[in-house]
């Protein structure tokens, strides 16, 4: 069923959205996961719905961190809309339940942020049961659409839609929709360049994708990994030594098969991490022992570049470099324009690499499409089952 035909008229309607948005000294600074919440919200309210909507930010850990708090997230919701945005302040409580029982039709009451709930990610089964049960008392309908987080085993994610008629929102079937196109049968040449801090979080995904893909390009933190495994000086740049023998064993699994692995073959380094450190050009074979790597070189961007435009099918996780500081974001600038020349289907998965297109100054509509959850993407691509996807019977 789609959301669409799921009748939700006169009923509450809890909506589980993933507004993890990014925020410096209270202020949001980059509005794109409110933004993909939209479509539904708005199906909802015209299907004749008041809305309950619950959503994480952070990592509070079951503690309630003011600095954590999403009512700068209600206030941009209501901008957005048009409309008031009622804020809970709490998760569960009298409170709560008197707000959303007040509801009227096109009325929506935001609740604090659900990880406050140390039951939302607890381990126990019983603990999450018990803040699911609380939460279905207030509606009478689940809607899934917090893509971000359906990767999660959580109250609000897993045990509540089966305690409630569910269904799965527009931007959950949206990206379901995506990323079967990358995983069933995609147009060839099938690309994906992967970026972004560590190996550790990208391990599964690049050994999956190694006997699926015909080209696979490295950058980010996590190359100088890959720089190591071949021998390569890396100076002071991030590494995961405990890797290096793993990462071996994938650079070998692609040579065996045949897919073409795009490592950089030059860096720029600096001699510490600053926002204003020089930048200095060597090659990927001559990192002074004293200087770290902090974004991909021109000819490596280059490189990149063609080889993702050669591409019908491409799946982008994870800048390329330090794109926060502006001597760093060149290598991450070039690989976003060359997605938006890709002939077929480009995709930009999620998290830091969304916020990087834009903070580049790339419209959402340059790109085939910008998925809302880099680690649920990844998760999927890598063949897992996402639990949240499971309990709305996608």
């Amino acid at each position: 069923m789609s959301l669409q035909n799921f009748d939700v008229a006169g009923k509450r309607v809890f909506l589980r959205c993933d507004l993890n948005v990014p925020l410096k000294n209270g202020e949001i600074t980059d509005d794109g996961r409110i933004r993909a919440s939209l479509p539904t919200i708005k199906t909802l309210i015209a299907n004749g719905a008041s809305i309950v909507i619950a959503a994480h930010l952070g990592r509070p850990k079951g503690e309630a961190k003011p600095e954590l708090s999403l009512a700068p997230v209600a206030k941009r919701l209501s901008e957005l809309l048009g409309a008031p945005v009622q804020f809970a302040g709490a998760v569960t409580g009298s409170d709560v339940t008197s707000k959303a029982a007040a509801l009227k039709a096109g009325e929506i009451l935001l609740l604090e942020n659900i990880r406050f709930s140390a039951a939302e990610t607890s381990k126990d089964e019983a603990e999450r049961q018990v803040l699911a049960k609380e939460l279905a008392a207030l509606a009478d309908a689940y809607v899934g659409d917090g893509f971000g987080a359906v990767h999660r085993k959580h109250a609000s994610v897993f045990d509540l839609p089966k305690l409630l008629p569910h269904v799965a929102g527009t931007l959950v079937a949206a990206e379901v929709e995506v990323l079967k196109k990358l995983t069933q049968n995609p147009e060839r040449p099938y690309g994906v360049v992967l970026g972004g801090a560590k190996v550790s979080d990208k391990i599964g995904v690049i050994s999956n994708l190694l006997g699926k893909v015909d080209v696979m390009a490295i950058g980010g933190g996590m190359v100088f990994t890959f720089l190591a495994a071949q021998g390569k000086e890396i100076g002071t740049s991030l590494v995961e030594t405990d890797l290096i023998e793993t990462v071996k064993g994938l650079i070998k699994q692609a040579a065996d098969s045949g897919v073409k692995l795009v490592l950089p073959t030059d860096i720029l380094v600096a001699p510490a991490f600053a926002f204003d450190a020089p930048a200095t050009l060597v090659s990927a074979d001559a990192i002074p022992a004293d200087q770290m790597g902090l974004d991909i070189g021109p000819d490596s961007a280059a490189a990149f570049a063609t080889a993702i435009r050669s591409c019908k099918t491409l799946f982008w996780n994870g800048p390329m470099g330090v794109f926060e500081f502006p001597a760093f974001a060149s290598g991450t600038k070039v690989v976003a324009q060359a997605l938006t020349e890709v002939s077929g289907i480009s995709v930009v998965g999620g998290g830091d690499s969304a916020a990087a297109v834009r903070a580049l100054g790339f419209a959402d509509s340059a790109f085939g499409y910008i998925s809302t959850g880099g680690g649920a993407s990844l998760e999927y691509l890598e063949g897992k089952e996402l639990p949240g996807l499971t309990a709305l019977g996608l």
